[in-house]
């Protein structure tokens, strides 16, 4: 093997060299200058996103334990430029003074966490699989309770350890009841049947997956974890977290679990006609802001199943699109949040009350953001859930489909809720005008030019879908 071949591990390389790089800044500089560290981490992460758009060999590594190619790569340039919005939007936050001890730690979880990630996504062996998996798990529980010593953020970092402890536990025994059946580790050496022990190995394995998904009934931690984590961190949990663990999910649809497909199909038919409505039903009762995000989080879930459920090359398409979309619709709407809770402190949607009056074009933002969310046309998010809609009725799941249209309806009501408290409920106090800090502009401005040119510009569906052809 050759120095060049390592290429092929770009993303990874890149990365790690990026912590490094934090690393050495953070012991170099001194105390009174660690506030130079965010503009020093976001240019760096910005560095890695757009090298990771440079065309590179694809091929595999370490006897296929480790495999990579366009759709792959495809993925992870998606969720680093996910990981780049939140360190934008991240920098005021961590240059308060109750964090400017700990600013490095930050991001070295969050670049270790998305290191995980990557070899989760190129994994062509299940210990590689596993590995890429507690290593993208253990850093994220660190940043859930970044703030150690307030009870809300030690008691996310509690259950979102034990919760992932719990899902890894039945991943595990899923797996080695294909092992036990198989005998092999190799995804392109597992020849499944249809036999009861394959099923049940694919049933466990699903299981600790959907916890990673939100899916119902897995779902239960997210909205206690979402609300004590920082705002930030539940950001990339929402996002690139999620966003990752479907991406695996639609991987090992079309590669192992292919030979299963009616089993899988009958699954995910179920649990995505509970996962929407559950999810949609909790996120109206919702009044803190992040709360409501983690049930609206896991409605999305359940929508993104829609186009795994045919296993179709347009679902399979739609799913990639729609995580896109997501990225820039979801990080818009976080960014508001984020930038709002760092003036004022408040996190309930009652405090949102008026704030077009004081802070128009914050309230402009969340509302493209929630649109495109909601499904509303012409944002992003219309054509997104438009495909996902179009992939489950090319399929012949109509019953499904005009479950997902009625679930469609109730999101809307709720993400008007908040576009209404924003631009028509009056305030005796609503939050002061305030100016966000450049980095947190910059990443409003790439969300709303990204949920705006995603849904308009067609060669990148188009580009998706030839890449998705190879799945």
């Amino acid at each position: 093997m050759e120095l060049s071949d390592f290429l092929i591990m770009r993303h990874e390389i890149l990365l790690i060299t990026g912590v490094l790089l934090i690393l050495i800044v953070d012991l170099s500089i001194p105390d009174n200058k660690k506030k130079k560290i965010p503009v020093i981490a976001s240019f760096v992460m910005g560095i890695i996103t757009l090298f990771g758009f440079y065309p590179v060999d694809t091929g595999s590594l370490f006897g296929n334990m480790y495999v990579t190619d366009m759709v792959r790569l495809t993925m992870k340039n998606i969720l680093n430029l996910g990981v780049f919005l939140i360190f934008l939007q991240s920098s005021q936050w961590l240059c308060n003074k109750e964090n400017d001890k700990k600013i490095a730690e930050f991001y070295l979880l969050i670049l270790s966490s998305l290191i995980g990630v990557n070899y989760l996504i190129s994994s062509g062996h299940f210990i590689m699989f596993y590995l890429g998996l507690e290593l993208t798990t253990i850093p994220i529980a660190a940043l859930a309770s970044f703030h150690q010593y307030q009870s809300k953020s030690a008691e996310a970092g509690i259950k979102l350890i034990l919760s992932s402890a719990f899902s890894s536990a039945i991943l595990l025994f899923g797996i080695s009841i294909l092992y036990a059946s198989l005998g092999s580790l190799y995804f392109n050496q597992m020849h499944l049947g249809s036999d009861i022990i394959n099923v049940m190995g694919f049933i466990f394995f699903f299981s600790g997956i959907a916890f990673k998904i939100s899916i119902v009934p897995f779902h239960l931690w997210t909205a206690d974890v979402y609300e004590g984590s920082p705002t930030s961190v539940t950001a990339y949990l929402s996002v690139v977290s999620k966003g990752s663990a479907i991406f695996i999910l639609l991987l090992t649809l079309g590669w192992i679990f292919r030979p299963l497909s009616q089993v899988s199909q009958d699954i995910l038919y179920a649990v995505a006609i509970i996962t929407m409505t559950i999810g949609n039903l909790f996120a109206i009762r919702q009044q803190n802001i992040k709360r409501f995000l983690a049930f609206s989080s896991i409605a999305q879930a359940g929508f993104i199943l829609l186009g795994l459920v045919g296993g179709t090359s347009l679902g399979i398409t739609s799913v990639i699109y729609f995580i896109l979309i997501y990225v820039f619709s979801n990080l818009g709407a976080f960014g508001v949040v984020i930038a709002v809770e760092q003036s004022s402190g408040k996190v309930n949607i009652n405090d949102y009350d008026g704030l077009y009056r004081t802070n128009p074009r914050l309230s402009l933002v969340m509302m493209l953001a929630l649109f495109s969310l909601a499904g509303i046309p012409p944002v992003a998010g219309f054509f997104g859930k438009f495909f996902l809609f179009t992939a489950a009725a090319e399929s012949g799941f109509y019953t499904l489909l005009l479950i997902a249209v009625l679930n469609a309806i109730i999101s809307l009501y709720y993400y008007l809720l908040v576009v209404k408290a924003m631009f028509i409920n009056k305030s005796d106090s609503p939050v002061a005008g305030f100016k966000s800090d450049f980095s947190t502009r910059l990443s409003l401005m790439i969300c709303v030019v990204g949920i705006i040119v995603t849904g308009f510009y067609s060669p990148i569906f188009e580009f998706i879908k030839e890449l998705s052809l190879g799945i």
